[in-house]
């Protein structure tokens, strides 16, 4: 991986942790800065050495590994425990100060060219039984190109001070590539495994356990021990973590220590291989911590039962029902008979009474302010506000399925926030919403003018006859008066009522089927205008309804944006930051 793929991931790594803040345990959110505190705080040192540490218990033999590979006695093996308090370095190269200091290393060796070495030398201590040029010693340094190995010697992980362990562990934690020294008696030490080696599962590339001692073991002895520790291994999770067997004081097994620890030192990628492997496993520990991804089509239904439970909590059926009534109320008074409209204005306008006419809401608050106008809907029932809380919750557990815990208890917790102020938003969400149509049918006009024609002339007609009782009552010869003849149906044909019979010299006589104009002008304009009337009162309940439907569907608008507002928007914001939580520990973890 190269240094570019590190940035992007520990970038990756940080956006996860900033959308979890608060959301997943704290441990694991300390525990994530501080691997991409370390990531940068390394990458701002150099990247030209490589740090192995080599870690293990008390008497596994680390110092003497130490000075087996650099070939030099740079490491005081001691025989009173704890045998390493401080940690020490031997370093190859120059340049490596800054990286020393910020692993807090103070003693340093830097180690020469390679050379031979006597064998009775005060460099390195003597072999007993050991052939010149062969052993320990016989090189210095490792072969290949060595420029920029740093070799640490920590303290004793099992110290009985713990001033020891924490240097132990506080190094393993920012070593490049780590070096387990076991030794054949406590190889399998719970305390090595749970305490150090599983913490480490998933990093088996920059883990390396090397069984010391292995010159007090015969051939079988050793290939079992190394079996049995390859499981171990396995099982703490660094399966293909390398395992190799050494012996510092016959040099067995060291040359291939050495031949990896060159490899290492030569490729210059363990820096970044460690600071990969750190963070790919804590981010997918952070992806564990967020869950399953809820179904995409998630909580559909429970926005409808949301939306249908504030809508009920919002008195909105009740203000239907006011607005179909209201228009029915409006219609009756435009098209009916202009003699009868007053009756129906003795009943009280439904919407004016919950203060929901568009002229109302205007006089009851200042320009700019609609906001301050409130509806006079009757505070809704204890059990439908208990219906809307649950609609609310029903739907946060809809949304949150397969969520892990902490996000659907902040979920929940932006939901319930949204349930303490609906009441007051549904309320004012209803008065904002104009339920009156913006202006009356046209046909309502016409209707109203044909109306006050129909009255005018049963006022004429009226008069009329009020002229004709005046000219009886004073015995005065009666004006001509027209009539209307119906013509009717007779066995003959045709018959017309009211002609004079044939030879006879009287005049007109009265006849049922004819009908003086001034009584058809009273009779007429009653029959029409109550006829107009109740067709038009069909035709205006058919518009109520419609109008009902229109305030019901911008009602229904009003209240989604509350529930938007109050409750959806805020548990959506929780969902994408899970979401950017999820989707940047993936890409931390890949």
């Amino acid at each position: 991986m190269s240094r570019l793929d590190l940035a992007d991931r520990t970038t990756a790594l940080d956006t996860a942790i900033r959308a979890a803040d608060g959301r997943i345990e704290p441990a694991l959110l300390d525990e994530a800065r501080a691997v991409v505190t370390r990531a940068r705080e390394r990458g701002g040192l150099s990247a030209e050495h490589t740090v192995v540490a080599l870690a293990g218990a008390t008497g596994s033999g680390k110092s003497s590994v130490l000075n087996a590979v650099a070939g030099a006695a740079i490491a005081q093996p001691g025989v009173r425990r704890p045998t390493t308090s401080h940690p020490m370095a031997a370093v190859w190269g120059d340049g490596a100060d800054p990286l020393l200091d910020w692993l807090e290393v103070g003693r340093r060796h830097h180690v020469g060219p390679p050379a031979e070495p006597a064998p009775g030398g005060q460099d390195a201590p003597r072999v007993p039984d050991e052939p010149a040029g062969r052993g320990p010693f016989r090189r210095r340094t490792p072969a290949g190109d060595t420029t920029g190995l740093v070799l640490l010697d920590l303290p004793d992980h099992d110290s009985i001070v713990t001033e020891h362990r924490m240097r132990a562990e506080r190094l393993v934690q920012r070593a490049d590539l780590l070096v387990w020294v076991v030794d054949p008696q406590k190889y399998a030490d719970a305390a090595l495994h749970e305490g150090f080696l599983r913490p480490l599962a998933g990093r088996a590339e920059v883990v390396v356990v090397a069984l010391n001692q292995a010159d007090r073991l015969t051939v079988d002895e050793t290939s079992a021990m190394l079996a049995d520790l390859r499981r171990l291994v396995a099982e703490d999770g660094l399966d293909g973590a390398r395992v190799l067997a050494v012996s510092a004081k016959t040099g067995q097994g060291i040359d291939d220590l050495r031949g990896l620890l060159a490899k290492a030192a030569a490729r210059r990628e363990a820096a970044t291989a460690r600071l990969a492997a750190d963070e790919r496993v804590v981010a997918q520990r952070i992806v564990d911590e967020c869950g399953t991804p809820p179904p995409s089509r998630a909580g559909s239904q429970a926005t409808g039962d949301l939306v249908a439970a504030l809508e009920d909590a919002a008195g909105v059926p009740t203000v239907v029902d006011a607005v179909r009534v209201s228009a029915r109320r409006d219609a009756r008074s435009a098209t009916g008979w202009p003699l009868t409209r007053w009756i129906g204005r003795l009943r009280k306008d439904p919407l004016r009474r919950l203060g929901l006419r568009t002229a109302d809401r205007e006089h009851r608050a200042p320009s700019g302010r609609e906001d301050l106008v409130r509806t006079s809907l009757p505070t809704a029932r204890p059990a439908v506000r208990s219906t809307a809380a649950s609609a609310v919750r029903r739907y946060v557990e809809e949304v949150t399925r397969g969520v892990a815990d902490p996000w659907v208890l902040a979920a929940r917790s932006r939901g319930q926030a949204g349930i303490d102020t609906l009441p007051d938003a549904l309320d004012q969400a209803v008065a904002a919403t104009r339920v009156e149509a913006q202006r009356r049918p046209m046909w309502w006009s016409l209707v109203n003018v044909v109306q006050w024609l129909l009255v005018a002339v049963l006022a004429a007609g009226l008069l009329w006859l009020f002229v004709l009782f005046g000219f009886a009552y004073l015995q005065l010869p009666p004006p001509p008066t027209p009539v209307l003849s119906l013509p009717t149906w007779s066995g003959d044909g045709v018959v017309f009522p009211g002609a004079p019979e044939s030879g006879s010299g009287e005049g007109l006589g009265v006849d049922p089927f004819t009908i003086p104009w001034p009584t058809l002008m009273v009779l007429g304009s009653v029959v029409l205008g109550l006829l107009v009337a109740l067709v038009c009162r069909i035709f205006g309940a058919l518009g109520a309804r419609r109008r009902a439907n229109v305030a019901r569907r911008r009602l229904r608008q009003s209240v989604g944006k509350v529930a938007d507002r109050l409750v959806r928007e805020p548990v959506s914001e929780e969902l994408a930051r899970l979401a950017s939580c999820r989707t940047a520990a993936t890409v931390a973890a890949s």
